[in-house]
């Protein structure tokens, strides 16, 4: 994307063509903008619509320009945080609101890709988070007892179950978790543009934001070439945040991740590793993940940026990692790599902010976009229409808060990662 092989990879060669789009020229108005053509600013853009709501969405590159068109395609359910502690952070009640949600949140992903007929290679089959060694045995064990006892259908796995699943003995166990399953996500991120577009929203890609400035009870947003007037906005930029709204991005730590793709496999290895397609990640600090596409190469990824020496160490470390993992795969060639940039907050969970009068936005999906991006969507667009008041929403106002050292912890993440990668010592 944008001449970029390293920046979308395999999904920009596989997925549908983008619906068509142009920069914003001129003066539009509107009653909501939408800053950012990711899995949120598309999914507040397509139910806003639906809901009559005259809709315009800036996007200063193109559609999944960030993390929502470089991701893994993993749909999960919940966060990081484990289920007990959120209340502890948020308090029971939005604790109880958010764990709620997201417990639910692949469901409305699944639905609209049934719904609007959205061609990205989507599988329900579940998840495998795979424990190495007793520290995630533990892991898996407590989060399989917490989500249990709320009804999910997530089952704990031994070494022999997991094996059979994952077509390895590498892992001591797994949680399968049969609410998520995979996607292609760029695909998907523009299955959501064409279904906003269909309902009524306007989609103006190559149009970054200068800057935002109030006028009575309206917002003037401005790019170099065209304004829009409205009365509310929605920054939907999370971890590719820039100017006007800087304090957003100070937020966050940006975490590397790399995948690699194999050319398509041979039939009698894909018909051992991950059998019935769910896709996986690993319980290691420095995790690993891997899930087949539609047809048949393996996605094995990592932390790390594919920049610099962080391209050639990381490509031979995912070599070296899959044979240990898959020692019967043989020699893979890659057909593509690419990376991009998460956005960690200081809690692991994301954050609701209030930027301005009418002016409003979730971020720091800390890896998990794809379903709490979709879901938070329908959430800014219920309560824009007046659906749900802001203190049902499911996380509290708060304001961005800076944090310390972002710069050599971000620095620290892509160095380390390399030499975690060029000692061999990550599964």
């Amino acid at each position: 994307m944008l001449d970029d092989p390293r920046s979308h990879g395999l999904w920009e060669k596989t997925a549908p063509a983008a619906p068509q789009t142009a920069s914003l020229q001129g003066d539009r108005d509107a009653d909501v903008v939408i800053v950012g053509g990711g899995f949120t600013g598309l999914s507040t853009a397509l139910h806003l619509a639906e809901k009559g709501a005259k809709v315009v969405v800036l996007e200063a590159a193109e559609i999944g320009f960030g993390g929502s068109g470089r991701n893994v395609g993993l749909v999960n359910a919940g966060m990081w945080v484990m289920p007990d502690d959120l209340p502890g952070v948020l308090g029971e009640d939005y604790g109880a609101r958010l764990l709620k949600l997201l417990c639910h949140a692949p469901d409305l992903v699944f639905e609209l890709i049934a719904k609007h007929k959205i061609e990205c290679e989507a599988v329900r089959t579940g998840t495998l988070h795979c424990g190495v060694g007793a520290a995630g045995v533990k892991e898996l064990e407590q989060r399989a007892e917490q989500w249990a006892k709320r009804g999910a259908p997530v089952h704990l796995l031994d070494a022999d179950e997991t094996a059979r699943k994952v077509g390895s003995t590498a892992y001591a166990a797994s949680l399968l978790d049969l609410r998520a399953g995979t996607i292609q996500p760029l695909a998907y991120v523009r299955g959501l543009a064409r279904a906003a577009m269909g309902a009524g929203a306007e989609i103006f890609t190559g149009s970054p934001v200068m800057s935002a400035e109030q006028s009575g009870q309206r917002w003037s947003v401005r790019t170099s070439e065209g304004s829009v007037s409205a009365d509310w906005i929605i920054v939907a930029t999370n971890a590719y945040t820039e100017a006007p709204w800087p304090q957003v991005r100070a937020e966050l730590v940006h975490l590397p991740y790399f995948n690699f793709a194999t050319k398509p496999l041979s039939g009698n290895i894909r018909a051992v590793i991950l059998p019935e397609r769910q896709g996986a990640w690993d319980t290691k600090e420095i995790l690993s993940s891997f899930r087949f596409d539609r047809q048949g190469r393996l996605v094995f990824g990592s932390v790390g940026a594919l920049r610099g020496t962080g391209t050639a160490v990381h490509r031979m470390w995912a070599k070296r990692a899959l044979a240990r993992i898959f020692p019967d795969i043989g020699e893979v060639e890659f057909e593509a790599g690419w990376y991009g940039k998460i956005g960690m907050t200081s809690d692991n969970l994301p954050k609701f902010h209030r930027l301005a009068p009418n002016v409003i936005g979730f971020s720091g999906y800390n890896g998990r976009g794809i379903a709490p991006g979709t879901v938070f969507g329908q959430v800014l667009a219920r309560h824009i229409s007046g659906e749900l008041g802001e203190a049902e929403l499911p996380l509290p106002v708060t304001d961005p808060q800076e944090q310390t050292f972002r710069g050599l912890r971000e620095a620290y993440y892509e160095a380390g990662s390399q030499i975690a990668h060029l000692a061999g010592t990550i599964i």
